[in-house]
This record gives structure tokens, sequence and C-alpha cells, in this order.
């Protein structure tokens, strides 16, 4: 409670009273004879300053500023409510909402922003709110009438109608001239190649705030710090962000994959080319995929981003690394011989080949001929503890990083001994996203060094400031050989298409249904490498639960899908990556096997 200091007010009489000090002062001829015109009135009301009492002049003061104070207020709130400050700062936060254009590694635009108008009220203007509803509502019969009528009848400022609406309907809402109702401008993210590189793109919401990929990344960057700082405005205030993507390839990659998808009734498929010498990733395709314009769909659980979310068991790919760690620790040559004959038995478990050659085998021909017993032996020989040493070299055994904020931890036994060790070096026991895969592999064939993928573009110079030597140049020439020699004569066969000297590996593994590995529910990943001789490109394909053909003999496994496809793809994007066709192979494509006395002793 405010306490008003109390006041005396003296005689009134004696304040106004407007006799002269002097009798020779003049006084107007009016105010000599009282009572009569309007001199009377204004001698009533002039008052010396020496006769003010001081507490009626400090009353006055104090009066007057809270009445000044109050007016003051009155003015402000009336002039927010007639030129609305609310609506003037949603306009500036509109603009400021842009986002940089983005471009693939050519400059072919995959993501920019366009004006477009949204519609809002004032609900505290709207005279008629049901025949406001009512008319608004006939233009978009979309919108609920219950919930545009509660609109419009808050009692706050401002609510929108309708975003980002078109011309058309913008002029149509305006011939309806309700009082209230106006426009404000607002940037609309498009992407104007569809689905092509959505999972890498990612998108905005109608904010204009990234939500999921690159586009959230951008955000991460400090782009809203600038938007805040007043620095960015319009799109064109910003360097375009250039990605290492391609648009052709990914588009020419799509096709292909999509085909492969429908053609063996797959559940779903993903592709990817990875730059060996720069770890940038040309192309990324997870299908089923959906289209950015819509983000909806983003949201269905089928539409993940197979790449780098989901987390799988490679299968036979990871024998490439079992057999790197073996070949690089020095403790087996690539002329080593191990025994496949019968089961491995470990306790009550016993592991098959599956295609069982059932004698002694070299390694290159564990290789080709994928025998899980000859690939388990290799890393029961480097041991337990060493094996999972390598495999954290190599990036397996931890989340992989990249631009992207969405990824997934690999899912590692609990507790890991010799029959870990044993599953996983054929595949089985570890997953891990198939892009953290395909970087270790990049690893193996370029000479042994482990660079962070980017979906950025990036300089040779930079990538060699990052990488990081894992295995030796010598391994990486030997890892090369047998992939190459799996081209021609081992499950890759499929795949090679002449001209291009591919090498590769193919994985087949069963998923866990209820617990337990299922033999007709199969996950299947092709890992080539492109050439093989001087790599510059690992392009990894995969079907998820293919099906068996008439023309596959009824066989579900990656050399009858997942490989054949590879090599469609390879002829479709191996011109738009800037490989040459060579159709005389090469002389001596690895020296150091020549210099080891060749090829070693291969049987199909």
């Amino acid at each position: 409670m405010i306490r008003v200091p109390r006041f005396t007010i003296p005689n009134l009489t004696a304040v106004f009273r407007c006799a002269p000090r002097h009798a020779g002062d003049a006084m107007p001829q009016a105010q000599k004879t009282p009572g009569k015109g309007p001199g009377m009135i204004r001698a009533m009301f002039m008052v010396r300053p020496e006769k003010l009492n001081a507490r009626l002049v400090l009353v006055a003061l104090v009066f007057g500023g809270m009445f000044a104070t109050l007016a003051g207020r009155l003015v402000q709130i009336n002039v927010r409510q007639d030129d609305p400050t609310t609506i003037g700062r949603l306009t500036t936060q509109s603009i400021s909402g842009a986002r940089p254009t983005i471009v693939d590694r050519n400059g072919i635009m995959m993501a920019t922003d366009v004006k477009t108008v949204s519609i809002f009220a004032d609900p505290r203007k709207v005279i008629d709110k049901d025949e406001a509803a009512e008319l608004i509502n006939a233009v978009f019969p979309e919108l609920d009438g219950r919930e545009l009528r509660d609109k419009l009848g808050k009692k706050n400022g401002f609510v929108w109608i309708k975003r980002e609406v078109t011309p058309k309907q913008q002029v149509e809402v305006h011939r309806l001239g309700i009082p209230g109702v106006g426009f404000l401008p607002e940037n609309k993210r498009i992407y104007p190649n569809g689905p092509s590189g959505a999972h890498v793109l990612g998108f905005a919401n109608i904010d204009n705030i990234g939500i999921a990929g690159i586009e959230k990344y951008i955000d991460s960057q400090g782009l809203n710090d600038l938007k805040g700082a007043g620095l960015v405005s319009t799109d064109t205030d910003m360097k375009p962000l250039e990605l290492a993507l391609d648009v052709r390839v990914t588009h020419a990659m799509r096709e292909e994959l999509q085909a492969a998808v429908t053609k063996f009734k797959a559940m779903a498929g993903a592709a990817l080319v990875l730059d060996v010498e720069t770890g940038e990733i040309i192309s990324h395709v997870s299908l089923p995929d959906y289209d950015p314009n819509n983000p909806g769909d983003a949201l269905k659980p089928e539409n993940i981003n197979r790449l780098q979310v989901g987390v799988y068991e490679m299968g036979s790919t990871f024998k490439a690394l079992t057999t790197a760690m073996a070949l690089d620790s020095g403790k087996v040559k690539l002329g080593s011989s191990f025994d496949t004959r019968g089961a491995l038995r470990y306790g009550r478990f016993a592991i098959h080949d599956f295609h069982g050659t059932n004698r002694v085998l070299t390694v290159p021909e564990i290789f080709i001929h994928s025998s899980n017993i000859g690939t388990a032996r290799m890393a029961l020989a480097i041991g337990v503890e060493g094996h999972k040493a390598f495999l954290k070299k190599m990036g397996q055994l931890d989340r992989m990083r990249t631009e992207l904020p969405e990824s997934s931890e690999p899912i590692k036994p609990a507790k890991w001994g010799e029959l870990n060790t044993m599953t996983i070096a054929f595949g089985h026991g570890l997953a891990v996203a198939p892009l953290q895969a395909a970087v270790a592999t990049a690893a193996l064939v370029n000479g042994g060094k482990m660079i962070p993928p980017t979906y950025l573009k990036r300089s040779r110079e930079d990538a060699n400031k990052l990488a990081t030597q894992v295995i030796k140049s010598d391994t990486s020439q030997m890892m090369r050989y047998v992939m190459r020699l799996n081209a021609e004569k081992g499950s890759a066969t499929k795949a090679d298409i002449p001209g291009y000297y591919l090498g590769g590996k193919t994985g087949t593994s069963e998923k866990v249904v209820g617990g337990r590995y299922s033999k007709t529910r199969l996950f299947n990943a092709f890992m080539a490498v492109m050439p093989a001789d001087k790599p510059r490109y690992i392009l990894l394909t995969i079907l998820d639960e293919p099906k068996g053909l008439p023309e596959t003999h009824g066989y579900a496994t990656s050399g009858w899908n997942a490989a054949p496809t590879t090599g469609r793809i390879v002829e479709r994007i191996g011109p738009m990556l800037g490989l040459e066709t060579n159709f005389d192979l090469p002389r001596q494509p690895f020296p150091l096997v020549a210099r080891m006395g060749g090829a070693m002793p291969v049987r199909q």
C-alpha cells in the first residue's frame, strides 16, 4: 500500500489575493471594478511568485510527474498496438531466417531459400470473429474452422493463420479486406533434386531451422549467432556450402540401387562412394528415402539413414580387416597356410564354411573362398587383445563421427573372449555402421592411411594432415592383390566390369531374429575397390533381405545380387568419376607380390 503524504492546503483566498504590494502599482481598469468584464476572470488567477506556498509547489510537481509517467505509458501501449513492434520483430526474424545455399562438389544447387509469404492475424483488431473465420476458411478449406475461430478469439496480438501461402492465395485473402489480417515475408527451404542426397542434406522446418543432416550441422556452426547479431539477412550474405557429394553420381547410383531393390525384392538398400585419398563421401544413398521438401516422411522408421544410423553385422566384408591384421602383424605371411578341413570347434560351438573346400588353404585362397574357418584361425593367431586393439585402431569399436549429427554406437560383445574373436573375424558378433566399415577398408587399400570421412569438400593436402598410418604400405599392397584376385577367381566375379580392374569382397550375414540367427533373412554387402592397382574409390553396396530368384538358382547371397548390382553401378558412374576404361590389364599391378615370387598358388 502506497502512503500519500498529507498536505495542508492554505486558504485559497490568501493564495489568490490580487491586491498590489505598493500603492503606486498600476492595476488594469477591469480589475479596479470588481464584477465587470473579462479582466475580472484573469485577475482571479494572477498569482505573484512570492505568494506561492512551497508545499503546494511540491505537491504539484509530484502529481505532475506521476501523471506524466502514466500518460507516457499509455502512449507507449497505444503505439505498440497501432504500429506493432511484435510484427516488426517477427518480420525481422523471418528475413534473418535465411540459410546458405548448399551446392555439390561441381557447384550444382542442392538446397536454397525462396521468398514466400505467410498470413497472420491480430485478434484484437478483428471485428467480427465468426465472419472472418468463415471468409478465411473459404480460401483455405483445409484449415479446421473451429480451430481458426478459436485463434481469432484469443486476446494476444499475434496468431499464425497459414504459413507459406501461394501468391494467388495471398491475393484472395487481401481482397477479403479483413481488419487485423496481414502478411509477413518468410524464407522457405527447397531442395531442387528431391530425394537425391536426402539423408545427407537433412531438412529445415517451417521456421527455416535445421532439423537433421547437413542443415542441422550448419546451425551448429554458429548460423543462429550470426542471425542474432544481424550479420545475416539473406542467403546472398553467406558463401554457399560446398559438399563432397556429386549429384550426378548420386542420382545414377540411386536409380541402379532402386532397380536392384525391386528386382531382388529386398526390404531396403544402400550404397556409397568414398574417395580413399581424401575421405570425401562422393555419393550416399539409403533406400527407402524421402523428399526433404516433404520432411514429414523422414520420421518414418523405414526411412532411416542405413549407412550411418543403422548398425549391422557386415559379414565376410570383415574378413578383409582380419586378413590385413594378420599380415600386418608379421605372424602371418601371404604364403602361410591354415587347415580348413572339417569344422572348427570351440566347446559346444562349431564353425563351418559355407562352401567348404576341406583342405589346407593359403591366405589368398582363404580370402577368395571366403573361408570362415581359415579366417578364424588367423584371428586366433593374433589373440583376443591384439584383435580388439586392431579393430579399435581401425575405428570399428567407437561411434563414427561426421558432419551429420545422426550416428549410432557399434554393438559390441559384453564379454569378449576367444569365441567372440573367432566369429567377429568373419563378420558376426560385432555390428557397426556400414560407413565406418567402408572407411576402414579404404585405409586397407590406400597405403595404410586412416582418413576421417567427410561430407564436405576437402583437398588432398588437408586430408593428409588428418591421416593416421594404421597399417604398413606393404600390407596395403597385399590387400589390394587379394581383393583383385577375388574379382578374378572368387565370389566377386559378377562385379568384375571389364576396363575398370575392380577388386572387392562380398559379405553375407544372417540377421538376428528373436535372439537367433535366421538363415532366410540375410544382410548382403559388397565392398569394392576401384581400380585395384591404384585405388581411388571404395564403393559399398548393400541389399537388406533380398530374395533368391530363378536366375540366381534360388541363392540370395551377396555374390548373386550385391556384386552384380555393384557392377551395374560402376558402369554408370565410372565415367562421371573420371575413371578411364583400360581393357589391357596392368603388367605388374602389385610389385611387392611379384618380388615374392608372383601370385600365390590359388585353386578355385
